[in-house]
C-alpha cells in the first residue's frame, strides 16, 4: 500500500518562533516517516500584500534553511518554492473559473485582513483559490493544518467536488484536512493570554529559533508570571507559569507533573534559569545547522531539485484537468 501524500505550504515571512516549531514543525518532520511529503514555500501567497523584493527573496531562503535545520530531510521529502512550478498559477485560474464570489466573501480571514474596507487587493480575495490549487495540483490526500485553516480546506474540498461532479469523479483527488494534534500551545512571554506571534511589537514576547543565547535569557527572565510563588500547571489561573512549564516539557520531553515535582518549593527564578538552559541547548543545533546551510549552494540546489520533483508530479495532474476542461490542443 502506497503512503498517503501530504502537502503543506508555509509563507516566507521571516524568522520562525518557538510556537511555530513546537505546534507544527515538529509534526511535519515526524510525518516524513509515514507519508509522501511535499513542503512548499508559498511566495506567491506572500505578495497578496506589498513586499520588498530583496527581503522576500531573503526570507524564502531563510525559511527553507530553517525547515532543513529543524529536521526536514530532502531525501525523504520534497521542499521547493511555489513560483518555481508554474502549475500552481495555471490550476488556480481553472479553479477560479469554478468558484463563486459568495463563497469567497464568506472567508473569515478575508474579512479580518480587509478590515471592512470597501475595496481591497483582488489577491486577498482570491488567495484561498490559489491555496486550493497548491493542494489539488499534487493529488494530495492529507493537508496538516491548524483549526484556523479549516474553512479554507472546506472550500478546497467544495471546489474539487464541484469539478468532479461536472467533469468526472476522478478529475481531482478530494483531500482531507488533518488538524494538528494538540501539540504544545505556546503563548506570548509578555502576555500569556495570547499566542506567541512573530508580528507582536514586543520582541521579548517570543523566542525565535535563531535567537542568540543572550536574547533567549533576557526574554525568559522577563516573562510574565504571577505573585503566587507556586510552580504549578494551571493555565486558567496561572497562565504565565503554565506557559513556561509547557515550553520546558515540550523541549525536554518531560511530563509536566515531573517538572512540577522537580521545582516543588523552588522559586520562579529557579524555573526560569533552568528553562534558559533547556531552550538554549535545544535551539543551538538548529541555529548551527541553519548557519551552515543558509548561504551555501547546497540550499539552492535542494530547492531546484525539489521544484523539478514537484513539477514531475504536477504536470500529468494538470494535463488531466486541462484535458477534462477541453483546454489546449
Amino acid at each position: 500500500m502506497s503512503k498517503p501524500r501530504v502537502f503543506s505550504g508555509v509563507q516566507p515571512t521571516g524568522n520562525i518562533h518557538l510556537g511555530n516549531y513546537l505546534g507544527a514543525l515538529k509534526q511535519f518532520v515526524e510525518l516524513q516517516n509515514t507519508a509522501d511529503c511535499i513542503y512548499c514555500i508559498v511566495d506567491m501567497h506572500a505578495i497578496t500584500v506589498p513586499q520588498d523584493p530583496e527581503e522576500l527573496k531573503s526570507h524564502i531562503l531563510d525559511v527553507a534553511a530553517l525547515y532543513m535545520a529543524v529536521g526536514l530531510d530532502p531525501e525523504k521529502s520534497i521542499l521547493f518554492v511555489q513560483s518555481e512550478v508554474s502549475g500552481h498559477a495555471e490550476l488556480s485560474w481553472i479553479l477560479t473559473c469554478n468558484s463563486y464570489t459568495g463563497e469567497l466573501s464568506r472567508m473569515t480571514q478575508f474579512k479580518a485582513k480587509n478590515k471592512g474596507q470597501e475595496s481591497a487587493p483582488a489577491g486577498l480575495f482570491t488567495y484561498p483559490i490559489l491555496m486550493a490549487a497548491d493542494i489539488l495540483l499534487y493529488d494530495t490526500n492529507i493537508v496538516p493544518v491548524g483549526n484556523d485553516q479549516k474553512q479554507h480546506i472546506e472550500l478546497c474540498r467544495d471546489i474539487a467536488l464541484r469539478i468532479n461532479h461536472k467533469y468526472g469523479e476522478d478529475t481531482l483527488v478530494v483531500p482531507e484536512g488533518q488538524y494538528m494534534k494538540e501539540g504544545a500551545r505556546i503563548m506570548a512571554l509578555d502576555d500569556p493570554t495570547n499566542k506567541m506571534s512573530k508580528s507582536a511589537e514586543n520582541e521579548m514576547s517570543r523566542i525565535s529559533l535563531l535567537d542568540e543565547p543572550a536574547k533567549i535569557k533576557k526574554a525568559i527572565m522577563r516573562a510574565t508570571t504571577d505573585s503566587d510563588a507556586v510552580i504549578k500547571y494551571d493555565p486558567e489561573n496561572k497562565p504565565g507559569i503554565s506557559n513556561l512549564l509547557t515550553i520546558y516539557g515540550a523541549l525536554s520531553d518531560t511530563p509536566i507533573e515531573e517538572i512540577e515535582k522537580k521545582f516543588d518549593g523552588a522559586g520562579y527564578g529557579d524555573l526560569k534559569k533552568e528553562l534558559v538552559t533547556v531552550v538554549t541547548e535545544s535551539l543551538e543545533p538548529i541555529r548551527e545547522r541553519f548557519n551552515s546551510i543558509r548561504y551555501s549552494s547546497e540550499l539552492t540546489d535542494i530547492l531546484k531539485d525539489g521544484a523539478a520533483k514537484a513539477n514531475a508530479i504536477a504536470e500529468p495532474i494538470l494535463e488531466r484537468v486541462q484535458s477534462r476542461f477541453g483546454l489546449g490542443l
